[in-house]
């Protein structure tokens, strides 16, 4: 009797109703690689899915610092779309280590909330000369 209700219970939670959100990139995580300050805007794109029955609906998206600028769709996601949140990051030289929080009536993520990652490095163009010279002179 109680395999029966734990396989009730099994099969209930993975047939949830409402909106899921399913991110396209691995682990939520977007990689800038090395970039160099001067050359790249700082701006990515998480692309998502809507993979429930219901509209998802993006209620807010935060970072943890000011440097780190998102955006959200301001209409709902219905099922079977695809949306973006837009992420604009101030490219300050130095590691990239940042989270972004995504607040949303999905039910598959517990009380809605995604967490989305950056991560790279920036440097300035003046750094990336000085490398290809030590480089230059490593390999002569």
């Amino acid at each position: 009797m109680l395999i029966i209700a734990v396989l009730g219970f099994a099969l209930s939670a993975s047939a949830q109703k409402g909106a899921k959100i399913e991110f396209k990139d691995k682990d939520n995580t977007i990689d800038y690689g090395t970039v160099t300050k001067e050359s790249d805007n700082g701006v990515r794109v998480f692309e998502f899915t809507n993979t429930g029955d219901a509209p998802l609906i993006i209620t807010n998206v935060q970072s943890t610092c000011g440097c780190t600028v998102p955006s959200k769709p301001k209409e709902p996601i219905m099922p079977g779309k695809t949306g973006q949140i837009e992420v604009k990051y101030n490219m300050n030289p130095g590691p990239i280590r940042k989270t972004i929080t995504v607040e949303s009536n999905a039910v598959n993520y517990e009380g809605g909330k995604v967490p989305l990652k950056i991560k790279g490095t920036v440097v300035a163009a003046s750094d990336v000369n000085v490398m290809e010279k030590k480089k230059t002179l490593l390999n002569n």
